[in-house]
């Protein structure tokens, strides 16, 4: 009750602290993790480029499978700090019981669908037969621990939901740095190559399943995850669902991007191109998991403030969080622009990926200080349960706006039009998310200068 306290009256700038640095260090421990394993895999003697080509193939099956594991474990979470907000407690943990039910559900079903069409999703999504081992090694062992996987999230969410924040973080940072330590074991160690880089990451996932379900069965958590609850039950599917589209579509959005740029590297670059954009992407990830950790801790205190009828503390959260991300992203641009040869080093030491990658990240993250407006901006909508708004901000960076002009400014530029296209879509999003927090604030006469004394 005294976490729910603090939400309700406590500065929202120690709150912003208290939420999303646990969330941060959680994120900034994921993307160190996605760093390793992707240099470790690309360290393969002899076949990393290929390697860490074939992981560029992963990608829009994992933002697919990613889509449903954090949309439905945000739409839980969201709900359950609204039903506390609310002092519901009861229907809090109904919430937490059908959330995990349908993360379970989709998992299992993933988890078959993956043994009969694998192959087929792989060379639509951009393999070639040099890639394609590799990508399905990868993925095999990725959905078999999909069943697991999903449900254990969504519990690590509502951890932070029902207001501790810091178990939450602790058990993310837990399971990445034990996923560091098993990846040499098992891609070396065991000379499993690119297979065991999976093994190492769903033995993590089962680590924080259990210790998940622990803390919500016999653990000291506030809610309890009960067997009754644990249903399909469709009144609150309704309100999980409302609020997961969001993210379920920004995370869908990320993976039809990666199949359209992985369609149009293919043409303008090779295989080794989609390896490029896997490394550019990595880079970015270990500046823009902060800002995600901090939409994660915004996320909280929006929601909770919502439904405690208290517009002006959850105006002002998201206010300090663009400031804090921008700070963030604008420390994180200037760091890669003086030293691109040295982050791309990282993942690779072949001359053609580097060179290539060098001249991509030089372009494409030109852009990064702005991103923090619409992503933290569509998090707003998303947690006062303005899903449509929501879902339209989401799409807007990384699809209404950026598949049409990745299809056109290649034909122009080449290779260098694929680098250039994210920048723009940046801009344009951002500029479209400001128009709508604007109409917002001005619809409920809340002026700005208000919102930040």
């Amino acid at each position: 009750m005294e976490n729910q306290e603090s939400l309700r009256h406590e500065n929202i700038s120690k709150l912003l602290v208290k939420y999303s640095v646990p969330a941060i260090l959680a994120m900034m421990v994921t993307s160190l993790y996605n760093t390793v394993d992707r240099a470790f895999i690309g360290s393969m003697e002899n076949v990393g480029a290929l390697a860490i080509s074939g992981l560029g193939v992963t990608m829009p099956l994992m933002t697919i499978l990613g889509a449903f594991c954090v949309g439905i474990a945000v739409g839980g979470s969201t709900n359950v700090s609204i039903k506390l907000g609310e002092n519901n407690r009861e229907e809090a943990e109904r919430v937490i019981g059908s959330t995990v039910a349908l993360e379970l559900t989709v998992g299992i079903v993933m988890t078959i669908l993956s043994i009969f069409f694998l192959d087929k999703l792989l060379y639509a999504f951009g393999a070639s037969v040099d890639t394609i081992k590799y990508a399905k090694e990868y993925m095999s062992v990725i959905f078999m621990g999909a069943w697991f996987n999903l449900p254990g999230f969504a519990l690590n969410s509502c951890i932070r939901g029902e207001g501790n924040p810091k178990l939450a973080a602790r058990m993310m940072i837990t399971a990445c740095i034990l996923n560091i330590i098993l990846d040499p074991i098992f891609i070396f160690g065991f000379n499993l190559g690119i297979k065991g880089a999976a093994i190492g990451t769903i033995i993590s996932q089962l680590f924080i399943c259990t210790w998940s379900t622990y803390y919500f069965t016999l653990g000291k958590s506030n809610l309890k995850l009960r067997l009754k609850y644990i249903k399909l039950d469709k009144k609150l599917l309704k309100l999980i669902i409302a609020i997961a589209m969001t993210p379920f579509f920004m995370e869908l959005a990320a993976g039809s991007i990666h199949l359209v740029t992985n369609k149009v590297l293919k043409i303008y670059g090779g295989d080794l191109s989609i390896g490029a954009m896997t490394t550019v992407t990595s880079i970015s990830l270990m500046f823009l998991m902060p800002i995600f950790g901090l939409s994660q801790g915004m996320q909280t205190i929006i929601a909770y403030n919502h439904g405690a009828k208290q517009p002006k503390r959850a105006r002002k959260t998201l206010f300090l969080g663009i400031l804090y991300g921008t700070i963030i992203l604008t420390i994180g641009f200037i760091v890669v622009r003086l030293f691109p040869e040295a982050f791309v080093g990282i993942f690779t030491k072949d001359e053609t990926l580097m060179k290539i990658a060098v001249e991509g990240i030089r372009i494409n993250l030109i852009t990064l200080p702005i991103v923090g407006v619409s992503v933290l901006g569509s998090v707003y909508f998303q947690s006062i349960g303005e899903a449509k708004k929501s879902m339209f901000l989401s799409l807007l960076r990384q699809v209404v706006i950026l598949i049409p002009v990745i299809l056109i400014v290649p034909k122009i530029y080449g290779l260098k039009g694929v680098w250039a296209s994210q920048p723009i879509a940046d801009f344009l999003a951002m500029f479209i998310v400001g128009l709508f927090l604007f109409k917002e604030f001005k619809k409920d006469k809340l002026e700005i200068q208000e919102i930040t004394a």
